[in-house]
């Protein structure tokens, strides 16, 4: 099948058959050949006009490297999500002196799509110090350990305890 484009008219070798804006007319053998001939040489005059496709220059990214976290600080930062998923962290509001949830939950709320043990990878990687500063106040008001706690259940009921001591709670 040959397919031939002029500004006017079109020109489509469907059995021999020549469409005009006019009307419907059978082409001859020698019309065909003519048209053809046309053809190339229109193409043969544009070969300056093609675009020629480059190959793709691929690169990829080298595998991003993660620093190595105490298992205290991994199990801390789980904890701290799981809070978060259940809109649970007002006990741990309390030891947030400079902020540093702000900057924790920002990134939480942009990269959820993660599954839980890439999402502790990647919020470590990032805010580690902000989890540092957290449990450093932590450590200062209530005497908790951290290296001590290696465990969710072990948060959750320290998390308990403190939430029992406000004496307005209700829960």
């Amino acid at each position: 099948m040959l397919l031939f484009a002029e500004v006017g008219r079109i020109i489509i070798d469907f059995s021999s058959i020549y469409f005009l804006n006019k009307g419907v007319t059978t082409l001859t053998e020698e019309e065909k050949n003519a048209q053809a001939q046309a053809y190339k040489e229109t193409e043969e005059e544009n070969d300056d006009l093609k675009v020629v496709m480059p190959e793709a220059n691929k690169t990829t990214m080298p595998k991003e490297e993660f620093k190595e976290q105490p298992d205290y600080l991994k199990v801390f930062a789980n904890f701290y999500i799981a809070q978060f998923d259940e809109d649970d962290l007002e006990i741990i509001n309390l030891y947030d002196e400079n902020h540093n949830m702000v900057d924790i939950n920002s990134y939480l709320l942009n990269n959820i799509h993660f599954p839980r043990k890439k999402l502790v990878e990647h919020v470590l990687q990032y805010h580690d110090y902000n989890f540092k500063n957290l449990l450093d106040v932590m450590v200062e008001k209530t005497g908790v350990k951290p290296e001590d706690m290696l465990t969710y259940e072990a948060w959750d009921k320290w998390y308990e305890e403190q939430r029992a001591k406000i004496s307005s709670s209700l829960s």
